[in-house]
């Protein structure tokens, strides 16, 4: 916080992101700064190479710039970064949320309300498959919850939104959506839908299913409105930098003009 003023920091690898988690923010905490870090390379490396050295080091160091710029939490709108960011987030004092912590935690509630131990969880790019099946095993597993989750990559999607098609991006993720809500053979679907990714939540309203289909950015936002109004406001909370306990639930030119907030290029 810098002069009594609220800050929200915020760490992207999808630029096209930025401003919609930069209104959702500034709607759910009207008055908040909002300082935006954007850097596309630690995704594209995490996606070619996996979740590198080099890419934890410079999650950490974009977090350690926010702490130290007055973020009074960090929100992580990449799941594919989600484990590298919580192992940043042990040396700092400002909480930090992952964007699929929510809806981790959701996921598993419903699956042991139902009684139903299959999650289903749709990806765009592989690197995001293996940290947030983790996530939900992990807060299963708090909840004692029973879960199988699978996992399986919307093949062509990531290809559509790099050459810019949306429309072709959304259309397979509504596709893929509906068949996991009615699987081929008659086959049982899973008690709810988990679509790992933020830049995903577009397309799953068009999809028209049944089945609970959960996205990450709004419950993100509602952990980042957590964590920057603690129950005691005078004492720093870095709760959200360890994992959620079972059951639970003014803007920076520098990212949003296509530059990091440490003057790195974004991509």
């Amino acid at each position: 916080m810098a002069g009594g003023l609220m800050i929200a920091g915020l760490l992207h690898t999808v630029p096209a992101l930025a401003p919609s988690f930069d209104a959702l923010v500034a709607d759910a905490v009207p008055g908040v700064a909002r300082e935006h870090v954007v850097d596309a390379w630690m995704l594209e490396t995490a996606i070619a190479e996996g979740v590198t050295p080099e890419v934890r080091e410079r999650v950490a160091s974009h977090l350690r710039h926010l702490a130290e710029s007055g973020a009074d939490a960090v929100l992580v709108t990449c799941s594919s970064i989600g484990e590298a960011a919580e192992e940043a987030a042990a040396a700092l004092r400002i909480p930090v949320v992952r964007v699929d912590a929510a809806m981790a935690a959701e996921a598993a509630r419903i699956a042991g309300a139902s009684g139903h131990p299959r999650i289903a969880v749709l990806a765009t790019n592989t690197a995001t498959l293996g940290p947030t099946t983790r996530l939900i095993e992990r807060e299963a597993a708090a909840q004692g919850v029973r879960a199988d989750v699978t996992a399986t990559v919307v093949e062509g999607a990531a290809a559509a939104r790099a050459a810019g098609d949306q429309e072709t991006h959304d259309r397979l993720i509504a596709e893929a959506v509906r068949a996991q809500a009615a699987p081929a053979g008659g086959a049982e679907p899973a008690a709810v839908l988990v679509l790992a990714q933020a830049s995903m939540a577009a397309a799953a309203a068009s999809a028209g299913v049944d089945l609970p289909v959960l996205t990450s950015p709004a419950g993100g936002v509602a952990r980042l409105v957590e964590a920057l109004t603690p129950s005691d406001p005078g004492t720093p909370d870095a709760s959200a930098n360890r994992p959620a306990p079972p059951g639970s639930g003014g803007t920076s030119a520098s990212a949003l003009d296509g530059e990091a907030a440490d003057g790195r290029p974004t991509a």
